[in-house]
């Protein structure tokens, strides 16, 4: 799935908060103590924003072609990335069409671009829709 916004929200604990879309099937696996990996785009790998963008059915394999490498709790990653996170969620705040879940983080790692791209910033236009 592609989240809508991640942010770090604190150093120590180290944490991140994420925003998913609520018409998502995957928001529905997503509760308190689940844990989540990120994986963590270089600026180059727009082609990823059609791919995870579009969201999946239930059973769809969404790495279907792609490299993945695992974290340390078995969680998928993109190895072709600048890197991932990997962590459980603690809170949620209920924000309308896309909660914000708050994510302390447990675990880091870099990908096959890391040190050589930068990462990819996506902004919009507005903020009233896609």
């Amino acid at each position: 799935m592609l989240a809508s916004w991640v942010q770090q929200a604190a150093f120590e604990p180290p944490a991140i908060t994420i925003a998913v879309n609520k018409s998502r099937y995957l928001h529905g696996w997503l509760s308190l103590g689940s844990s989540l990996a990120i994986s963590l785009l270089g600026e180059t790998q727009k082609q990823m924003l059609g791919h995870f963008g579009k969201g999946f059915d239930p059973g769809t394999p969404a790495f279907s072609g792609l490299a993945i490498s695992r974290t340390p709790s078995g969680l998928p990653v993109l190895t072709d990335s600048t890197g991932w996170l990997e962590g459980t969620i603690s809170a949620m705040l209920d924000a309308g069409d896309h909660p914000v879940l708050l994510v302390q983080l447990s675990a880091a790692g870099a990908g096959s671009r890391s040190g050589t791209e930068k990462p990819w910033v996506h902004l919009r236009k507005n903020g009233l829709h896609y």
